[in-house]
């Protein structure tokens, strides 16, 4: 199964749990320290939150589609690549409290867009106990 995600950085992350649970009849399916996820059944999403500065409006951090194998990765590389766009893959990497196989890719806006899957679970947020900003969006690359 794969699944479009939405990745935001929200100002008040309690209150963005209140919310997402309301509207979406579900509650977190991962809780960390400044750190929240939903995996959406209907529709077909995983929504995650990352806590930004108090009072801050909530703003778009990165985009994904959560696959379910390294392979599809690894193919997800291969049809980017041919069709000429810069990638970035990162194997094995701790982010978002989870170990991950992913290949990063920009669209025209820099708006940063990553093909992943999740491995295991993590009680670290990062690898090498990365700040939220640094571990789930690569420098965007010029291309």
């Amino acid at each position: 199964m794969s699944r479009v995600q939405i990745a935001l950085r929200v100002g008040d992350l309690a209150a963005s749990i209140d919310f997402y649970t309301k509207l979406f009849g579900v509650e977190p399916s991962k809780l960390r320290p400044g750190y929240a996820n939903f995996a959406i059944e209907d529709p077909a999403l995983k929504l995650v939150l990352i806590e930004g500065e108090p009072g801050q409006a909530t703003v778009m951090d990165h985009l994904g589609v959560e696959v379910g194998s390294t392979g599809e990765v690894e193919a997800a590389t291969q049809r980017l690549t041919g069709e000429g766009l810069d990638t970035l893959t990162e194997d094995d990497t701790t982010c978002c409290y989870a170990v991950q196989d992913k290949v990063w890719v920009h669209g025209p806006g820099q708006e940063p867009w990553e093909v992943y899957t999740v491995k295991a679970d993590s009680q670290d947020y990062g690898t090498d106990s990365a700040a939220p900003a640094a571990c789930c969006t690569p420098e965007a690359k010029a291309g």
